[in-house]
């Protein structure tokens, strides 16, 4: 019995992770849930979890409608989706340090389109913290993510 919680614990953790980290919606450190966006990458296109896609692809609609961006982050999901088919030129599953360059490139792409909407130093200031805050704590997420699914 206990070791059927857990495993169903272990398997719930990235949907779950994925839950707290857009209801912990704080402005200067995790604007509109925003760092929802690392275990719906990671889970989706790095480490793919059974069922996480139709789940990704909901809190990418609910990020959206947090930070008042129309299908913006939605959109950028279903494309990088699309394209995850295509990997015989770069194989994003089997890289080093949990592909961050892919995720930066993700995040990076993303965040442009706030600045271009917003052009202002102000934005484009808060754009580059985000970034760097993102792309700092991406390893520590994918990591714990990792240890309680029990992949390493």
């Amino acid at each position: 019995m206990k070791e059927n919680i857990i495993k169903s614990l272990r398997t719930l953790f990235p949907f779950l992770s994925v839950i707290f980290l857009w209801r912990l919606s704080i402005p200067f450190w995790n604007p509109g849930g925003i760092l929802a966006i690392i275990p719906i990458f990671y889970c989706t296109f790095i480490k793919p979890t059974p069922w996480f896609m139709p789940f990704g692809l909901i809190f990418s609609f609910l990020l959206d409608y947090n930070l008042g961006a129309l299908c913006y982050w939605t959109a950028l999901y279903c494309l990088c989706y699309a394209l995850n088919g295509f990997q015989s030129f770069i194989d994003i599953q089997h890289r080093d340090f949990n592909s961050i360059d892919m995720f930066m490139i993700y995040i990076g792409l993303g965040l442009v389109f706030f600045v271009i909407a917003n052009l202002n130093w102000t934005t484009f200031g808060r754009t580059i913290w985000l970034f760097i805050y993102m792309t700092v704590l991406y390893m520590p997420i994918t990591r714990t993510i990792d240890r309680v699914k029990n992949d390493r």
